[in-house]
């Protein structure tokens, strides 16, 4: 049971994470200081997919789903509602370089607005 829950909460971590990736430059024009936690979280997501790599959370999910016995996706609430999320139908090379894409447009608009923000403050 315990390793069940584990792995749920990895997912949920998994989840706020990549949100964070991408939405994280929002934060850093409320809490500049963000900026440097949110930096290295959007160069690693926009890595992530452009090499086509697997997040280590997801590794991790995937053991501890083993651990309790349980395949590595199996059809409980966090799997059906959340995993789809992370893991669209159809997750293809192209599509993961749109999605880096979009990690690295998204975050230089917002950075772009930041700096602004800060010339214009001095």
């Amino acid at each position: 049971m315990a390793f069940r829950l584990l792995a749920d909460a990895s997912v949920v971590v998994h989840i706020l994470f990549v949100a964070f990736v991408v939405f994280g430059g929002l934060f850093v024009l409320r809490w500049p200081w963000l900026v440097w936690l949110h930096v290295p979280a959007a160069l690693w997501g926009a890595w992530v997919e452009f090499a086509g790599a697997v997040c280590p959370l997801t590794h991790l999910e995937h053991w501890l789903r083993q651990q309790s016995g349980q395949a590595a996706h199996s059809s409980g609430f966090i799997e059906r509602y959340l995993m789809p999320v992370l893991y669209p139908e159809g997750l293809t090379r192209n599509l993961q370089w749109v999605l880096g894409s979009a990690v690295v447009l998204v975050n230089v608009v917002v950075y772009s607005i930041v700096v602004g923000r800060r010339m214009r403050r001095r």
